[in-house]
Order: C-alpha cells, then structure tokens, then sequence
C-alpha cells in the first residue's frame, strides 16, 4: 500500500525550454479533497485517542482523508510520538477496519523525511501536508508539515547520468522485447517493464515525485498529462487487446525526450552492470 498524495500540478506538456522544465520541481500544494465521510475520521480519532493517548500529534491521509474512501478503504495514520518511544510501521484492525500506522518519534520523523526523499516517493511529507489532523495539543503536526512542505517544493533528487543511461538502455531492451515477442504472457510482462521504465524517466525528466501501485498513474497525470497520459493509455490498450504500438510509441517518445533510445555503445563497470540487470529485470 502506498498512501501517497498527490502534491504537484500539472506540468506544461509541451515547454518552450526543456531545460528549465526538467530543473523545476513539482507544486507541493495539497490538491482540494472531496466530501470527506466523517466516520472513518471520527474512528480514526478514537483509535488514536484508545491507543496513543499521549501522542503529540496524529494525522489521518489516504484516500480517507480525501474524500475517496470506499467501505474497504483502509486508516493511514501516522502518529509522532515523544522520544523515549519507538519509530515503527504497524498494521492492526480497529473497530473492523484496516489500519496502516505509521508511528515516529521527533529523530524517527527526520530520518523518514530523508529516506523517502531518497527513493523519490515522499510518502510521509505528503502524509503529513495533505492529510487531516487528528490531536495536535503542542503544534507538532504544523511543524511536520511545514518540513514536508519545504521538501516537496524541493523536489525529489534528480537521478544521477549514469542511472538515466542505465533505465534508457533496459527501456530500450524492453521495446526491443516487445516488438520480438509474440507470446501474449511475455507481452504483458515486458509491458509492465516498459511502463515502469518510462515512468521513472518521465517523472526523473520532470523532477517530480514518483509512487507506487494506484500512486504511480496519479502522479504521471499530474507531471505530465499529455506523455504520462499516452503511456498509461498504450498500457492499457495493450492489456485490453494485445496491441502494442500505442505503448511502444508513447515510450520511444519519453526515451527521446532523455536522450534517445540505447544499445550500441553502452558500457558499464561491474558495478553499473548490476544496475543494468536490475533495471532489465523490472527490479
């Protein structure tokens, strides 16, 4: 599960200067939430209020807390806890519904901050910006998000050139793949690698923050509606039917975006072919 927000706006999808629009980072303004049903909050609330009586703050994100709750929609909450306390990720049921905690202390807080900016997800800063405050008796919610604010408007790292080269040459393979295959179970698999591939450089391109699972469409759209959109689009046309040309064609447009597809002249160290293997392998 990955209870990301969306923290960025559209991004032009045809810059007079590609330049400066891969430097800039994504908008971390929450984006405005539904109608939100008061009852899994106020179960959230009693939740932490039975469990974490002494917690300095607790906030509720996911799509419960913006207004995209279903019956089976599970609690994402994360709770800061004081010092003497441990930072940990727990799952429990309360009152019949399922329960993501995510529970950190002051220290704990800033060392996740730091590894989701590292893995360019920024699960917990988008938490706490857009997500409802449950308790916040000393205003540590507030300082949390302004901390998450400050990162997201930063945008995540860029990926370095030799990582860039590396995913343009395993989505390079992964075309090649698709083009090759004919077994219907092979197409499908070598899909999913070409529509990570390409996401990962699209969002790279654009500096903006990545996710997983149902995240990963949300924040193509966001970044870029017109590439993000084509690519998720020949993904599906290709599950649905089995053609892949949309797909294919809404990838090499991404890869020349980053430099074009590669194969002839790519080389590596030992350590940069272990890389490569991991990209091919979709890892």
């Amino acid at each position: 599960m990955d209870p990301q927000l969306t923290a960025s706006q559209p991004a032009d999808p045809q810059p007079a200067d590609p330049q400066s629009e891969a430097s800039r980072p994504a908008d971390p303004r929450p984006v405005d939430p539904g109608p939100v049903d008061q009852a899994p909050v106020d179960q959230a609330r009693r939740l932490v209020r039975d469990r974490f009586p002494d917690a300095l703050a607790a906030v509720l994100a996911g799509s419960t807390a913006r207004g995209r709750a279903t019956a089976g929609s599970d609690l994402d909450i994360a709770v800061l806890v004081r010092d003497d306390a441990e930072t940990r990720r727990e799952t429990l049921r309360f009152e019949g519904r399922l329960v993501e905690l995510f529970v950190h202390t002051r220290a704990g807080l800033a060392e996740l901050f730091a590894a989701d900016a590292a893995t360019r997800r920024a699960v917990l800063q988008n938490m706490y910006l857009d997500g409802l405050v449950l308790t916040d008796p000393e205003g540590e919610a507030a300082r949390a998000r302004a901390l998450a604010e400050a990162d997201l408007r930063q945008g995540p790292p860029p990926l370095a050139p030799e990582a860039v080269e590396t995913k343009r040459y395993g989505l390079t393979d992964a075309l090649d793949d698709l083009a090759d295959t004919g077994d219907p179970f092979e197409r499908l698999a070598v899909a999913a690698v070409v529509l990570a591939g390409g996401a990962d450089l699209l969002l790279d391109h654009h500096r903006a923050w990545t996710g997983g699972g149902k995240w990963l469409p949300r924040r193509l759209l966001a970044a870029d509606p017109e590439r993000g959109g084509a690519l998720l689009e020949g993904h599906r046309r290709l599950c649905a039917s089995g053609e892949h040309a949309a797909l294919a064609a809404a990838a090499a447009e991404i890869l020349d975006l980053v430099g074009g597809p590669l194969r002839e002249g790519y080389r590596r160290t030992w350590r940069g072919v272990i890389e490569s293997v991991a990209v091919k392998a979709g890892r």
